[in-house]
């Protein structure tokens, strides 16, 4: 198989851990006889300082070429000052709109050796496995309009939250199809006693429900879903809301597994390719030190070769090696707990590379 994947590593720790991925990547393609093409682009801070654009139209071909995407991460305090359509984050939302990614993929499951890392107790967190849907490219991140204006004659600000039912339905589709592939039930989360918005959302979800018989559908507030995130999160399997509303809980659920650098993501798009990141930040305090966890991103990659590439084997071979990683004790300083060996960056990408050859050539995949 030959893939064209676009590189984007951005701001901060992103090419770091980047640069991790694609090894891994490499590794995947000598041994399993593929072949990955990797052409790098801008965006970010980094975009701004060279071309004067956190997202350069090179940069939206070099995406629209491509078969994949994978991307580091953005920001840091470097361009906080900058007026708005030069900062960071605007090259991660005009991307998200240019190629039409609607909908984002955020997995969460148990890991048994890192259960000390997180803060919650074994008996809670033990067994979860759930996977958060979020709307991508609406709601109030995208709405108009947003600005600092005038509030009976005093400073102030305007964001606007605006949704169409076309928007709303093609991710509760997708989170519907998502489940029927798990264990059949989807938590949409709304605020419905308050906002119309989510209101609409509601109505949207029980008639796409109809299409899905099989699928069992509740619905929940989003005040008690990230409550119940902490307090029984088995309960959940696929959580389906609002582009906010999604930020923020799959953020809190990263808690689970004991830390933001665990977390892979995929955002789907309807027809273009799918783009592939960890959903941490750019960390730029520990930028260039090697201390980064990689894992993210390489399993974000594991995510790729699924979705994007078919590749199944080759994704659980990613999988189980950075399992067989992390039981044998090794860690970033993220996840490092009691009787582990802490490791940089390169190290860990240097085991799971080796885990990846162990598991290949004792065929036990």
């Amino acid at each position: 198989m030959k893939k064209k994947i676009a590189v984007l590593p951005g701001d901060g720790i992103g090419p770091e851990i980047v640069a991790g991925a694609t090894l891994v990547l490499k590794s995947i393609a000598e041994t399993f006889n593929h072949e990955f093409e990797f052409q790098y682009g801008d965006i970010g801070g980094c975009a701004t300082d060279k071309k004067g654009s956190p997202l350069p139209d090179e940069t939206i071909s070099l995406c629209k070429d491509s078969d994949a995407i994978l991307l580091g991460a953005v920001g840091g305090p470097k361009w906080d000052s900058l007026p708005v359509p030069m900062r960071p984050e605007q090259g991660l939302l005009k991307i998200r709109k240019e190629l039409n990614l609607f909908a984002n993929l955020r997995p969460t499951a148990y890991i048994e050796s890192l259960s000390n890392s997180s803060p919650l107790k074994e008996e809670i967190i033990e067994g979860v496995d759930l996977l958060v849907v979020r709307e991508l490219t609406g709601g109030i991140y995208f709405g108009t309009p947003s600005e600092r204006v005038s509030v009976d004659g005093k400073p102030g600000a305007i964001d606007t939250l605006v949704y169409k039912n076309e928007e709303i339905d093609r991710v509760l589709e997708k989170a519907f199809e998502v489940a029927r592939t798990r264990s059949k039930k989807v938590t949409s989360v709304d605020k419905a006693n308050v906002l119309e918005s989510s209101r609409l959302w509601r109505e949207r979800a029980n008639e796409i429900a109809k299409k899905y018989p099989d699928i069992e559908l509740e619905h929940m507030l989003v005040d008690n879903a990230a409550m119940q995130l902490i307090r029984n999160p088995r309960q959940f399997d696929v959580i389906v809301t609002e582009n906010m509303f999604g930020d923020i809980l799959s953020d809190e659920a990263s808690v689970l597994t004991g830390s933001l650098g665990m977390l892979a993501s995929a955002s789907l798009s309807e027809e273009g390719p799918y783009l592939y990141e960890p959903i941490h930040g750019s960390a730029p305090d520990i930028a260039g030190k090697n201390m980064a966890n990689p894992l993210a991103t390489i399993l974000s990659v594991s995510m790729m070769l699924k979705l994007s590439f078919h590749l199944e084997k080759e994704a659980s071979v990613i999988e189980e090696a950075v399992n067989n990683v992390l039981k044998k004790g090794i860690r970033t300083r993220d996840i490092l707990s009691p009787n582990t060996i802490i490791v940089s960056t390169t190290e860990m990408v240097d085991e799971v590379e080796k885990e990846i050859r162990l598991l290949v050539n004792n065929a036990t995949v």
